[in-house]
């Protein structure tokens, strides 16, 4: 298939530039095959029963972007992609000219680190001193918003481009599907008989990368890092057993419950993914999905593709369109059924 083919308009004007004014107070499209269903997000108890599970990824966005300058006194932006250890990062660097390795930076005036080398678009980055890289960027760094959303990150979006549930440092980006997730909700979910589990995907920057091929085929995913603990695999088994559905809540969620499927179920709890989820994928451990709208010619709406129907994928997000549903992280979201019903 063709890049082309995940090609759709979209009025500017229905990007979400700003999260709801309350938390969870969002539109929800169902999608059943070529059934639609206008729905809020408040409803989504309605389209659950007792004994599925709905699967959370509880990755915690950092303040990611760091700005700097070389020791040539040449600015220098950069936004970190991975934390490898206490003292040392991988990033992706904005500069006039590219640091090379043995390069001294300088953060925030404050902050000094080394280019130790390049490992193909990312530096890592070794920093000195005793404060780790985490508690560098949580005081000097900015958060990540995603390029499409055009004002300077504020206090509400460091409370509002968070999960409510987010607890292990490392992501870039938020896993969106779940910033409509409410404490009311979540126990209204547990008093019926819906269960949770919880497993880590952080996300990287390489998710907002556009496909730079014609054709999906030759498109190589960025690698990102995932794990998915004993009790989160079992509450799946037990699911399954009993008939449940698991509930990928966000495509981060789904990508972490299929990268571990690739050698047996859920046989590989724990790596690094480039997972590449496309029309006539075989899907292994997910039978519903919630997420958001994704961008034009993303693989995130390949994705959806795979999991609905390339037809169905079309035919839905030209009804969000004209329904003026609000699109990507701080927009709406939707429920999807497979193609193949379970």
């Amino acid at each position: 298939m063709q890049v082309a083919d995940f090609d759709y308009h979209l009025p500017e004007s229905l990007i979400a530039q700003f999260p709801p004014e309350v938390r969870g107070a969002s539109r929800l499209l169902h999608i059943d095959g070529l059934t639609r269903e206008d729905s809020h997000f408040s409803a989504l108890p309605q389209f659950l029963r007792a004994g599925d599970v709905l699967i959370f990824n509880d990755t915690k966005v950092i303040k990611a972007r760091v700005f700097g300058k070389k020791d040539s006194g040449g600015a220098i932006e950069a936004l970190i992609e991975r934390v490898l250890d206490e003292h040392t990062a991988l990033a992706h660097i904005r500069s006039s000219k590219a640091p090379k390795p043995g390069a001294r930076l300088i953060f925030a005036d404050r902050w000094p680190a080394t280019m130790i080398e390049r490992k193909e678009d990312l530096f890592k980055l070794q920093f000195d001193g005793e404060e780790s890289v985490l508690d560098i960027l949580e005081q000097a760094g900015q958060l990540p918003l995603p390029p499409y959303i055009t004002h300077t990150p504020d206090g509400e979006d460091a409370k509002r481009y968070q999960t409510i549930y987010a607890r292990d440092p490392g992501a870039v980006a938020a896993p969106t599907a779940g910033l409509h997730f409410t404490e009311g909700l979540l126990a209204q979910l547990q008093v019926m008989g819906v269960k949770t589990g919880y497993l880590t995907l952080h996300v990287g920057a390489g998710t907002f990368q556009p496909v730079r091929v014609d054709d999906i085929a030759e498109h190589t995913m960025h690698h990102e890092r995932y794990f998915i603990p004993a009790a989160t695999i079992a509450l799946i088994e037990e699911a399954k057993a009993q008939g449940g559905r698991v509930i990928a809540v966000g495509t981060t969620s789904l990508r972490a419950l299929e990268a571990a499927s690739q050698q047996g179920f859920l046989a590989q709890p724990e790596g690094d993914t480039n997972i590449f989820i496309t029309p006539g994928y075989q899907f292994r451990v997910v039978d519903r999905l919630i997420t958001n709208f994704h961008l034009p010619k993303s693989t995130l709406l390949m994705l959806v593709a795979a999991f609905v129907g390339f037809e169905e994928m079309r035919s839905a997000y030209q009804h969000a369109v004209e329904q003026e549903y609000r699109f990507f992280s701080y927009g709406d979201a939707m429920l999807l059924e497979p193609k193949a019903s379970v």
